[in-house]
């Protein structure tokens, strides 16, 4: 019983001291020297917000802040009046068309742009565009 005791007085202390807890030393203070914060030895890296739009640029509508993948700009063209020549000039500029003489069903949005015949072209459109789940703006 005696050996453990002074075997655990002799280890205890020289743990403390490895570990660096039994000086009561506390870590540096931040000095005028560095003033980006620090995690560990490298900077801490900030992500920062997009730079605005300038006035000048065109957007998707006007005043609006164009929209940055099809699905968005597909629901964009859902807001024009159906069965227009608008809403048709709209999906179109997003996929320009290709009409072909036969053109297979189409499977996906993007093959819409090869149906020659204007209203069911826009037709196709909308199937599509009807089935997006409405995205936040």
């Amino acid at each position: 019983m005696r050996h453990i005791l002074l075997a655990l007085a002799l280890l205890v202390p020289a743990a403390a001291l490895a570990q660096g807890t039994a000086g009561g030393t506390a870590p540096p203070p931040a000095s005028a020297a560095s003033p980006q914060p620090m995690v560990g030895d490298k900077p801490l890296v900030q992500v920062g917000k997009k730079p605005a739009a300038k006035k000048g640029e065109k957007g998707a509508a006007a005043g609006k802040q164009p929209a940055s993948s099809a699905a968005q700009k597909l629901q964009a063209c859902q807001d024009i009046e159906d069965a227009t020549k608008e809403r048709l000039n709209c999906y179109d500029e997003i996929f320009k068309p290709q009409p072909k003489a036969k053109a297979a069903p189409a499977k996906g949005v993007n093959e819409c742009r090869f149906v020659k015949e204007e209203d069911e072209r826009l037709t196709c459109y909308n199937g599509f565009a009807d089935k997006i789940p409405r995205l936040p703006r």
